[in-house]
């Protein structure tokens, strides 16, 4: 009896301590499962643009303003921003697209990014992207092209081409399309209406560094 009065507190106190020590390990399994869950979601097909989680940018050393010179070439199939400076490349970023990422655009919806000669002819520093710089799409090739296939008036090719000759910000509001940006919200995925999306350090660095009238090209 005296065995049995002394072991009955011992076995008491072990399943206490395994009752206490039982939640804190469900705790710690179940933890990254929640923190991974609540990661939002990516390239949803809404009438919306969803931006996608923005990568890490590594340490740069800062570029030397002002630049000389600058001009954008951005690369759809490589997804790839290049800054030239000087005649040379000061720096590369990476780009996400439109969600339909192949072949230049031709009229408002498409969800392609253009190709072509354009030039930087507005900054919004109150983008919903964080920052943008907008591109002088249409273009007069566009304009031609939108004419011949009746897309667009005479009238308002001839206003997409005014505009351009005076380096300009062209029509946004026709059948042609328009605001095509060069903004912030993520580059891992192509997930905009036609845009090019840099992680939101990438387009701050070229929002505080290129003036208007930056020339850009955009290669297939």
């Amino acid at each position: 009896m005296k065995l049995l009065a002394v072991t009955a507190p011992l076995v008491l106190l072990a399943v206490v301590a395994a009752w206490l020590a039982g939640p804190g390990r469900v705790a710690s399994r179940r933890t990254p499962l929640l923190v991974n869950a609540d990661r939002p979601a990516t390239n949803v097909d809404t009438n919306t643009q969803t931006p996608p989680d923005a990568r890490p940018t590594p340490e740069r050393a800062p570029l030397r303003l002002p630049l000389k010179d600058p001009r954008l070439v951005v690369s759809k199939a490589a997804r790839r921003l290049e800054l030239y400076a000087g005649g040379r490349v000061v720096r590369e970023y990476r780009i996400g697209l439109g969600r339909s990422p192949a072949g230049d655009k031709e009229r408002q919806g498409d969800m392609r990014t253009p190709e072509g000669e354009f030039y930087v002819c507005v900054k919004n520093p109150k983008s919903s992207f964080y920052l943008s710089l907008g591109l002088s799409y249409p273009n007069k090739e566009d304009a031609a092209r939108g004419l011949r296939d009746r897309l667009i008036t005479r009238a308002v090719h001839d206003r997409i081409a005014s505009a351009i000759d005076r380096r300009r910000r062209p029509p946004w509001d026709t059948a042609l399309g328009g605001e095509i940006f060069i903004h912030g919200g993520g580059s891992t995925s192509d997930w905009t209406w036609g845009c090019v999306a840099l992680d939101n350090p990438d387009v701050k660095e070229l929002f505080d560094s290129l003036p208007l009238g930056t020339p850009v090209v955009i290669k297939p």
